[in-house]
This record gives structure tokens, sequence and C-alpha cells, in this order.
């Protein structure tokens, strides 16, 4: 069966240390007698020594190899090179495949977005949050909660990075702070990890570029007005800066 999981997956729930050296694995050639069947691809990917490696269809996390890390259940480059061979089919990758940028930055774009343009990020950045999921299971799931959050915010890095600098797009972000907030103080998110208030912090540093930018962005602030309590007072850099504008 072919891979349930995309590139853009792949990217997005791996560690860069990972993905990068998985990507040189991959591209020179070091995966080798790739074979699919029952649900699974199998491989043997050449390292220090050939590793034997083998990855779920369904899950690219879900598999085995016989390198160190892969002894102990932990996701190797040998494991994400064969999940990329699977989804590529051996093909090679193109630049944008192999960029890798988890922070968010100002794309210093100035346009409008048009209706249909403003229609797809608001969709896109609605899945991307459905990966901002509440933790409420036993124990040994949190590693994957927090895996989930850390995809959910890489994910929502890529489309805000993408944003032109104006005062709708500064809109956009200011509700999805919001948005996210409301998760972290209500929605049962445990982000004791700093991964999705990390991401928050970037995208208030992004607003405060914007503000700087172009003035009237400043007008999506006064939202923030008498919001009341938030989970780390993220947004009285934003009031603040509203602030200096009226006086």
């Amino acid at each position: 069966m072919p891979p349930t999981y995309d590139l853009n997956k792949i990217k997005f729930a791996t560690d860069e240390a990972t993905f990068k050296r998985a990507v040189s694995l991959y591209e020179s050639g070091k995966v080798t007698e790739v074979e699919e069947l029952g649900g699974y691809y199998s491989a043997v990917v050449l390292g220090t020594e050939p590793y034997h490696v083998s990855v779920s269809a369904r899950n690219y996390k879900h598999g085995h190899c016989t390198c160190y890390l892969g002894q102990k259940d932990t996701l190797c480059k040998h494991m994400v090179a064969l999940a990329l061979y699977a989804v590529m089919d051996g093909r090679p990758l193109k630049d944008k495949d192999r960029q890798f940028s988890h922070h968010v930055e100002c794309s210093r774009r100035r346009e409008v977005l048009s209706k249909e343009g403003l229609a797809t990020v608001k969709k896109s950045i609605t899945e991307s949050m459905r990966y901002i999921k509440p933790y409420r299971g036993p124990s040994r799931t949190w590693f994957a909660n927090q895996d989930s959050l850390r995809e959910g915010c890489n994910r929502l890095s890529v489309i805000v990075s993408d944003l032109p600098v104006n005062e709708q797009a500064a809109a956009i972000l200011v509700k999805l702070l919001l948005r996210l907030d409301k998760k972290l103080r209500i929605g049962g998110v445990d982000d004791s990890n700093g991964i999705v208030g990390g991401f928050m912090t970037e995208v208030v540093e992004m607003l405060e570029k914007y503000a700087q930018l172009d003035p009237d962005c400043i007008n999506a602030f006064e939202s923030l007005v008498g919001i009341g309590i938030t989970c780390f007072q993220w947004e009285e850099p934003l009031v603040r800066i509203l602030d200096e504008t009226q006086k």
C-alpha cells in the first residue's frame, strides 16, 4: 500500500537534525533494497554499517532499525530516510523539499490577500490547529501529545511566515493568538514544554515588526484591550504599542 503520510508530514513531525541527516542519506543513495509488504516498507540503509530498517506505511515513526537508536525504539535518521524514499519513490528532492525552518519569520511582502487567498489561509490555520490537542491520557502517551503540539506549531509557522505585512494579516495573527491562548487556559493543552508558548512569543515579535513596517497593522491590536487574564500576558507588548500611538 502507498504511504498515508507525505513529505510535509515528515518535515513537520521530525526534528531538524534528524530530517537533514535523513535527506543526506536519501540523496546519497544510501537507501537500498527497498521492498513493500504487508503495510510496511523495509530496506537496507548504508551507514557506519548496513542497517536493516522498516517503517509502517501508516506512520513512519512506527518501525524498527538495527542501529543504536533504533534498538532503543527511538526514531532515527535511517527510518526517516526510508520514509522519504517511500513518499518520493526514489525521485530527487527539490530545493523547497529540503528547506527546513520551523521558526516564524516576517515575509516583508506588502500585497493584500485575495478573497480566495484569505480563505485558503484560514482553512490551513484551522487544519493545523487540530494538532494542538488537549492531553488527558495516560502518562505513556504524553510524548506523542507533545509531538503533536510541535507538529501543529511547525505547520502554523510556515503559514504565518508566508503572510504579507498588512492590517488584514495582523488581524489573522491576533485571532490565532487568542485561539491558542484559549486552548492553553481552558482547552486542556499541556504546554509544560513551552512549545505553544514559544510559538506565540515568536508571533508577537513578528507583529511588533508588522507595526514598524506598516503602522496600520496596529489597528488590529485594539481587540486585545481589556481581554482579561491571558496565559503569560503575551498581549502586553502589542497593547503597549497601541497605547503609544494613541497618546
